[in-house]
């Protein structure tokens, strides 16, 4: 049973990392779009000195697997090497034989972000990375327990800056920013799901004839929580991402 999970993790990572890696060089790298990551620093570097993207990446990504395996665990480290050392040959095989599919901007920064997103949120979900500024995103969401999507956000603005001085535009700095952000939403997308739950928080001064009403009308289960307000009723209504339990999904 463990070896069945391993073997499905590690294949998620490939599937992953392969559709991180045609992000790139379909839409982001032939149009210098430097969404952020070790990906926008070895594009900046690609196109200033001609060196290869994926053994750039590489190179920069060796030392974050020592660093992923103190902070995060052996098992994450080897999967870190595997997704980075996957991308980086990925991008750097299939670039001579992938087709540029657009040349606007705006369309390489939105598809780019979504594929890119779709492939590293694959990653993200089989407990692996493609290191670099995902895996500072990753070691930030394990001490702070921010999404790692709002971590990556963070940590690669820096890097669509420097590229954007670099290639003297920045209008490309600020389509690197519209492909992070698209990027960043997909994949917290891709690991928590769509949105289609509400939890709802129900204050009111009469809570037995709520309860009663939300039981049979609704058949749903009521949970009571103590407190005090100042308002006689009000209602909090959330997104929720995963509902366990009897009447929804089973944990399995």
């Amino acid at each position: 049973m463990v070896k069945r999970q391993w073997l499905r993790d590690y294949l998620g990572i490939v599937l992953g990392t392969v559709i991180t890696a045609l992000a790139l060089n379909m839409f982001l790298i032939p149009n210098k779009v430097a969404a952020g990551g070790i990906s926008g620093l070895a594009t900046v570097l690609h196109h200033t000195f001609g060196l290869p993207v994926g053994m750039t990446m590489l190179a920069f990504d060796i030392p974050m697997f020592f660093l992923s395996v103190k902070i995060l665990g052996t098992r994450f480290g080897f999967n870190t090497l595997l997704g980075a050392g996957i991308l980086a040959a990925s991008i750097d095989l299939t670039a001579p034989f992938v087709p540029v599919l657009t040349h606007d901007l705006l369309l390489n920064s939105l598809y780019g972000g979504v594929l890119a997103g779709v492939g590293m949120g694959i990653v993200f979900k089989f407990k692996g990375t493609t290191a670099g500024t995902d895996l500072a995103a990753a070691i930030i969401h394990k001490l702070t327990k921010i999404s790692i999507g709002q971590a990556l956000l963070s940590v690669d603005c820096f890097v669509i800056v420097t590229a954007g001085i670099v290639f003297g535009s920045a209008e490309l700095s600020l389509y690197g920013l519209i492909s992070l952000f698209v990027t960043t939403q997909i994949i917290d997308l891709v690991q928590e799901g769509s949105s289609n739950a509400k939890a709802f928080f129900i204050m009111s001064q009469s809570p037995a004839k709520v309860s009663e009403a939300i039981m049979t009308e609704l058949g749903r289960g009521v949970t009571f929580l103590a407190g005090r307000g100042a308002s006689q009723a009000f209602v909090i209504v959330t997104d929720a991402h995963e509902v366990l339990g009897e009447g929804f999904t089973t944990h399995r």
